[in-house]
C-alpha cells in the first residue's frame, strides 16, 4: 500500500497550522511571495526580521529533514534552463496575480476570497496545461 499521501496531509496541516497562526498572531496573510516581495522592493523593512525568520524557517526545515532522512527524490528535470525559466515565470506570475499558491490556495480559500478562489483555479489550469504542452506534447520536462 502506497503512503506517500500521509506525507502530503502531514505537510499540509503544517502549512495550514503555520498560516493560522501567522493570520492569529500578525493580523496578516501568510503568502510567500508577499513576504519574499516585501523584502525585495522594501515594502516590509518593518517587518523585515519576521520576514526572514519565516523564509529561513521555509527553507531550513526542509533542508534539516531531507539530511536527517536520507535526502528526497525529486523528480526534478536536469535542465537547468527550464528550472530558471519556471523560477522566473513563477515570480512573474505572483506578482501579476498578487499572490501565490500559499496566499491564494491556503489562504484565500481557507477566507472564502472569491479572488483567492479564482486565482487558484486558474494557477492550476495553468499548470495542467503547462504539465500536458511541456512534458506530454514537447517532451522537454
Amino acid at each position: 500500500m502506497q503512503t506517500d499521501w500521509i506525507w502530503g496531509l502531514f505537510g499540509g496541516g503544517l502549512i495550514g497550522t503555520a498560516a493560522a497562526i501567522f493570520l492569529l498572531v500578525n493580523g496578516r496573510i501568510m503568502g510567500a511571495s508577499g513576504i519574499i516581495g516585501g523584502l525585495v522592493d522594501g515594502t516590509g523593512r518593518n517587518t523585515a526580521q519576521e520576514r526572514i525568520a519565516l523564509l529561513a524557517g521555509l527553507f531550513l526545515v526542509p533542508a534539516a529533514l531531507a539530511a536527517l532522512m536520507g535526502g528526497a527524490e525529486t523528480h526534478l528535470t536536469p535542465s537547468i534552463l527550464v528550472i530558471v525559466a519556471g523560477g522566473l515565470l513563477v515570480g512573474i506570475g505572483t506578482r501579476i496575480a498578487n499572490g501565490c499558491t500559499s496566499g491564494h490556495g491556503v489562504c484565500g480559500i481557507s477566507r472564502m476570497s472569491l479572488r483567492g478562489i479564482v486565482a487558484t483555479v486558474f494557477y492550476i489550469g495553468a499548470g495542467a496545461v503547462t504539465v500536458v504542452v511541456f512534458k506530454h506534447m514537447l517532451g522537454v520536462i
